[in-house]
């Protein structure tokens, strides 16, 4: 299970902003992290953006979608209309998620 996330702005060397925080990942069993990215660390969220730290490796650029792997996927699926079912890069399937919004 991933969340698909963009690198909105990029302020300093250590430092990118991406646009899934706490609406789009529930952080009660740990932050998201980026999904075979060495050295980026999720490390904090407001309700609409996450921070990457930097901690080594290759820094994400401006515009560059990462995979979040959630901590806690109940209540992460739980937060979106569809499974986008993804084979060799190309969306294969759409599943509607009925529980959509049952947690609220």
């Amino acid at each position: 299970l991933f969340i698909l996330t963009q690198v909105m702005s990029t302020p300093k060397p250590d430092l990118a902003v991406v646009d899934a925080g706490h609406k789009a990942a529930p952080t009660d069993s740990g932050f998201p992290q980026p999904w075979q990215r060495p050295g980026l660390r999720y490390a904090g969220a407001s309700d609409e953006h996450g921070n990457i730290r930097i901690e080594g490796g290759t820094p994400p650029k401006l515009g560059e979608k990462l995979r979040l792997v959630p901590g806690h996927c109940d209540p992460t699926i739980d937060r979106y209309d569809w499974f986008v079912g993804v084979r060799n890069g190309r969306v294969e399937c759409l599943w509607p998620i009925a529980g959509r919004g049952a947690m609220t």
